[in-house]
């Protein structure tokens, strides 16, 4: 075998092919000894700096070991961002579209309404909106703290689940200071996701899953699905507790949970116009979601809501939770190639299609109520009014599922219009059920309708007094509210004001 050196002196070409091997293998060396620094330096920011305690409900704690993180959370804060549908800006919902007062009318929704902001304004959100009433009047059960407070797991643990959802909203307030955080999904020690919230785990079980058999993957949807969800307070569980329980033991559809409640012959309220015994959708988000394209290609809320980013040479998640279109390089695009202009115009020509048939449902339906109150003054009968009234009561079950669901139908465009499409179908036929009974009981068809057209006007119409509710709101905020913090302050030491 000739030398190496014979060899690059016949042929100098050989030479510049072990030089430039050579400088490929000495590249590659430097990658692998790059990928394992940056994992050694991801690896370090898991490393605990203070232990956490088991149901530690302060952010700020958790994020002494996890900055990167904790920073990100605090932009939910930010109400400088939004896309046309969804962000942290507040709008009301009421006065752009009054004819929601009169869909409401005998609940609450009908005071206040106002787009939902960022997971850092969880708790001060729920203090302030009219629907928690104020020191005169708080209709609301204990149960609506659930999904609002770091501090649900840790007073659940301590007294009980059954016995958290005992009592007035307005008589634990004092327990519930940090808004949604870390201990709503991460287990302290692992930083494993967890499930704290019991009402998911029971539905599964119902339908006899284990929690504990899902994919990561999988929980990255799950605890989302904590909250994001439909349920109702069952008053027949255990006595005396307004029990949180999903309505999925038929399927997760707004068809099978319609049976369901229909044959417990469950109603949130009866409507003060209507006397429909009527529903009231919460946020179905995760249930939309299942039945839509992303969630059928192996995508989860997080892929979305809460892209990986990198940053120092670490990779981790990105907490500030907002519209994928608001980060449209870290989360659409990680996937679609398109350009950002096309991504986003792509989005709200099926949110502006989803809006319209919003409008059109919610215009049939505040007819339907105001309709159906004419046929009661004039006469009408219980059995006259039955098919009517169950049609209203499944037409804004629909609309509701539709629209209280975030993201105007994106999670699934195509059920989203499907549902909205059965919802003006059954409102119009309420009303021309309606319209019978008035013709029968001499009332010429079709009636006047009241002028509904600002929230004040309608909010008149159904007979609510604004600034009765407004006084008691605001005396609740500057004494119980304020002696809330101060209790709280002294239980846990520090308390951060969001």
């Amino acid at each position: 075998m000739k030398p190496i050196q014979e060899i690059i002196k016949a042929k100098p070409w050989v030479a510049w092919l072990i030089f430039f091997a050579t400088v490929v293998v000495v590249f590659l060396i430097g990658l692998f000894a790059s990928s394992i620094i940056e994992r050694r330096s991801e690896s370090f920011t898991l490393q605990m700096v203070k232990p956490i305690a088991d149901w530690e409900p302060r952010n700020e704690v958790w994020g002494e070991n996890f900055p990167r993180e904790y920073e990100t959370y605090l932009k939910t804060l930010d109400t400088n961002y939004a896309s046309k549908y969804a962000g942290s800006v507040t709008r009301d919902y009421l006065e752009q579209a009054p004819e929601l007062v009169i869909m409401w009318a005998g609940y609450g929704f009908a005071k206040d309404y106002l787009t939902p902001r960022g997971h850092a304004y969880a708790v001060k959100d729920i203090r302030t909106t009219l629907r928690t009433g104020g020191n005169k009047v708080s209709p609301m059960p204990s149960t609506c703290w659930t999904c609002k407070s770091t501090d649900v797991p840790r007073v659940m643990a301590r007294d009980g689940v059954a016995e958290f959802y005992k009592g007035k909203w307005i008589d634990k307030g004092h327990e519930f200071v940090n808004p949604i955080g870390c201990q709503d999904c991460h287990d302290p020690k692992t930083m494993d996701l967890r499930i704290t919230r019991p009402a998911l785990i029971e539905a599964f079980q119902r339908q006899g899953k284990d929690i504990e058999s899902f994919s990561h993957n999988e929980m990255r949807s799950l605890v989302c699905a904590q909250c994001h969800v439909e349920y109702y307070f069952d008053k027949t569980k255990v006595e005396g507790s307004q029990y949180l329980t999903f309505p999925w033991d038929k399927g997760f559809s707004v068809d099978d949970m319609e049976k369901y409640y229909d044959e417990i012959e469950f109603s949130d309220w009866t409507h003060a116009l209507s006397k429909a015994p009527m529903l009231k959708a919460q946020h179905p988000d995760y249930e939309l979601f299942i039945t839509g394209i992303h969630a059928e290609r192996g995508v989860s809320c997080a892929d979305c809501h809460m892209p990986y980013k990198t940053e120092g040479g670490v990779k981790f998640t990105d907490h500030h939770i907002q519209s994928p279109l608001n980060n449209i390089e870290n989360s659409c695009q990680v996937c679609h190639r398109e350009k950002t202009e096309s991504l986003i115009k792509n989005v709200y020509d099926r949110q502006d299609r989803i809006h319209e048939l919003r409008r059109y449902a919610e215009k049939a339906l505040a007819a339907a109520h105001i309709e159906a109150k004419i046929a009661w003054d004039n006469g009408a009968t219980e059995s006259e009014m039955k098919n009517a009234l169950k049609l209203i009561r499944h037409a804004q079950w629909r609309w509701d599922y539709a629209a209280a669901a975030n993201g105007m139908g994106f999670h699934a465009p195509v059920e989203a219009l499907r549902i909205l499409g059965t919802a003006i179908q059954k409102a119009e036929e309420a009303r021309r059920e309606i319209a019978a009974v008035l013709i029968k009981h001499g009332v010429n068809y079709p009636v006047a309708l009241p002028d509904i057209s600002t929230k004040e006007k309608a909010q008149k119409y159904i007979g609510l007094d604004m600034k009765a509710l407004e006084a008691d709101k605001e005396e609740f905020l500057k004494t119980t509210a304020a002696e809330w913090d101060k209790i709280a302050k002294e239980r846990q030491g520090t308390l951060k004001e969001y």
